[in-house]
């Protein structure tokens, strides 16, 4: 799975003082490969020194994950093209993320801004939800630089540079997907009680992250954990689908580290798009 995820089950695995700077859980791909931690830790550091609003720093991407790059895309248009919806498809060639090699967040974040306002920014792993969701009020994308590791590359169980891109920048290169998440970084503003922040982080999850619709009958994705991985497109045919009933979908709970079993699925992109604006309008 590819996912920020923004609820209880995201902690700072950051350290700054600590070393390895990068926590990683002993079930994660790239727990007991040496090479993997000091490159993640090499990537952590660029993010650790970054001041806000300052030019982002290039993460210097070996050979190796340049062909990681390459190979998850060989494995990712084919299933956008059966699998994503055409809003999505749309704003893949209004972005034109390089295919060949991995792009850096500044490029990505100057394309973005240009047409939704929205900039990324670095971190060095995940954040607190708080933190994470309300920098989307001020049109701030928090993007992890690093990769996943090369054993499963249509696989993650945590954000990386792939599901960063692939996903949340191609989505910000829309309007109005740039608008619900704004919508989610002014609902968070708003909250004070620690279960209606957990709420609003399993809406973000069930509809940005994992949201899925109907499109000439068929079933499509729309959401960034979907789009960002090959087996996740695959997978979310057998998952169980619910329509989308937001108040449902903000008690219900998920695990990050598995296919999700449960999905809900949207009339239209349009539908969709008017019922997460009106519920993130009313919130309080």
């Amino acid at each position: 799975m590819t996912a920020q995820a923004p609820t209880e089950t995201l902690t700072n695995k950051v350290h700054a003082a600590a070393l390895p700077l990068v926590e990683l859980d002993p079930d994660h791909p790239g727990f007991r490969d040496a090479a993997y931690r000091a490159r993640r830790d090499e990537i952590a550091r660029i993010a650790l020194v970054y001041q806000p609003g300052a030019p982002v720093p290039d993460a210097p991407y070996t050979a190796e994950e340049q062909q990681l790059w390459r190979d998850i895309w060989t494995a990712l248009e084919p299933a956008h093209e059966r699998h994503a919806c055409a809003e999505y498809l749309a704003c893949v060639g209004r972005l034109g993320l390089p295919r060949e090699r991995v792009p850096q967040l500044s490029e990505v974040s100057a394309r973005v801004e240009a047409i939704s306002g929205f900039r990324l920014e670095p971190v060095a792993g995940l954040v607190e939800p708080r933190v994470f969701l309300e920098s989307l009020a001020r049109g701030v994308f928090l993007c992890t630089q690093y990769i996943r590791h090369h054993s499963t590359p249509h696989y993650t169980p945590e954000p990386d540079v792939v599901h960063e891109l692939v996903g949340h920048a191609v989505w910000l290169a829309s309007e109005p997907m740039a608008e619900l998440n704004r919508l989610v970084g002014e609902a968070v503003k708003r909250t004070t009680s620690e279960t209606k922040l957990k709420q609003l982080g399993r809406l973000y999850w069930f509809t940005i992250e994992f949201g899925v619709l109907r499109e000439a009958g068929a079933l499509k994705a729309y959401g960034t954990g979907l789009l960002s991985s090959a087996g996740e497109l695959e997978a979310m045919h057998s998952a169980e689908l619910r329509p989308l009933d937001l108040d449902a979908a903000v008690q219900l709970d998920f695990d990050p580290t598995k296919y999700q079993p449960v999905i809900f699925c949207a009339d239209s992109f349009a539908a969709m798009y008017q019922t997460v604006r009106d519920y993130l309008t009313r919130w309080s």
